[in-house]
């Protein structure tokens, strides 16, 4: 008779195929085949010289997508949020001043994670679909005398890419770091990491770099590090320190590099794959398809009598669409229909957009003429078939 009290769950004796499906929503995106195969490598120890030259590869195509010389560039083991983390964990120490822009989601997230570490938190607040003014953002930083301002340059919940030069010198005018959140909008807009004086950047390996969700790049510039590397007390958490991280990846100088905990392996192979990728067709080129394939969807949506939610054309996202939800339908209808009949992801708004949008994603290999063509159709289907309120 067995000891045991669990009996073998029968769910996993069902094999699990995952569906295909079109992933067209804010992410994550759909993985081509050369990254899929690029993950499905051996496995090799994560201290391995092979492994250590994958991470070296991972760190120069970092530098390449970001922009960036820092020395102090590496990919963070999980998600954006993990990046975020580490960003404000690393940057900052209780009790002091951080400023957050919020015209989305994002900001919200940031001024909380900068909460629970003791920090003091204000946020600049502008509606949803909006971005700063750098005369705001200068008085912002003079009221409040921050050693940290977030900003997030691809804000996915509401569509709006924000302006970034001349922010980095103002942020320097008033002694204060310059953390971008760049999740949504890495090689799918114009970013330049050094010449914007961005002094900690962050993004994630599950949108136009078409990996799977579960690393995160980060760097930080010569005046982060001697914020980060001069504190009075430890971060908060062990797992995100950068003084640990720093030698994990090699760039503290130091002739050997100690534990600090079991990188991903297969997810660094799939994240040095979709770098490469990304270096073989060229950042600009990169950038300039997303516009180009992104300018194509908003004509289309136009001519179909749908509105775009962030009206400043210049301050459209290339990679997430916003489509304003369409009066007398319920958005949840339209894509969920979307899904059951064209196999195909798009999504609703998130936080402060949530019931008044759409969003949909082109990002990587999704971002082509062909994949907006499937969106509008989808579109015009669901507008055909689904429920219409007469109110």
């Amino acid at each position: 008779m067995s000891s045991l009290s669990v009996p073998p769950p029968k769910c996993l004796q069902k094999t699990f195929v995952a569906p295909r499906r079109h992933m067209f929503g804010p992410g994550p995106s759909n993985v081509p085949p050369r990254i899929l195969a690029a993950g499905a490598e051996p496995i090799i120890g994560h201290m391995h010289p092979e492994m250590l030259e994958i991470m070296s590869d991972i760190k120069s195509g970092i530098q390449y997508a970001f922009q960036t010389q820092n020395n102090m560039t590496i990919a963070v083991s999980g998600t954006g949020h993990t990046a975020m983390e580490c960003a404000i964990f690393n940057a900052v120490e209780p009790g002091e001043g951080v400023l957050t822009a919020v015209n989305g989601i994002w900001g919200e997230r940031a001024a909380e994670m900068a909460e629970r570490i003791g920090a003091r938190v204000n946020s600049i607040v502008t509606t949803a679909g909006g971005y700063f003014t750098s005369e705001e953002i200068d008085q912002a930083l003079a009221k409040h005398k921050p050693v940290l301002f977030f900003l997030t340059h691809g804000e996915s919940s509401t569509g709006v890419v924000h302006p970034l030069d001349g922010i980095g010198d103002i942020c320097h005018k008033h002694n204060c770091l310059f953390l971008v959140d760049c999740v949504a909008s890495m090689g799918g807009a114009p970013l330049y990491m050094d010449k914007q004086g961005i002094d900690i950047l962050y993004s994630g390996s599950q949108k136009v770099l078409n990996a799977p969700p579960g690393t995160a790049p980060i760097s930080f510039s010569e005046r982060a590090c001697q914020k980060v590397f001069n504190r009075k007390t430890k971060p908060v958490s062990f797992f995100l320190d950068m003084t640990w991280l720093a030698n994990y990846w090699g760039c503290d100088g130091k002739p050997t590099r100690i534990y600090h905990h079991t990188a991903p392996v297969s997810a660094f192979y799939s994240l040095r794959e979709s770098l490469a990728i990304l270096a073989e067709q060229g950042l600009e080129n990169s950038w300039q398809r997303h516009k180009e394939v992104a300018q194509y969807f908003h004509e289309g949506l136009e001519k179909m009598g749908l509105k775009l939610f962030v009206k400043d054309k210049n301050a459209r996202l290339p990679t997430v669409t916003t489509i304003v939800a369409p009066p007398g339908y319920d958005w949840k209808e339209i894509t969920s229909y979307i899904m059951k009949n064209h196999n195909l992801e798009i999504s609703g708004g998130l936080g402060p957009s949530v019931g008044q949008v759409l969003r949909v994603g082109l990002m990587g290999g999704n971002s082509s003429k062909a994949s907006v063509d499937m969106v509008l159709e989808a579109l015009r289907d669901a507008l055909r078939y689904c429920h219409k309120s007469k109110v």
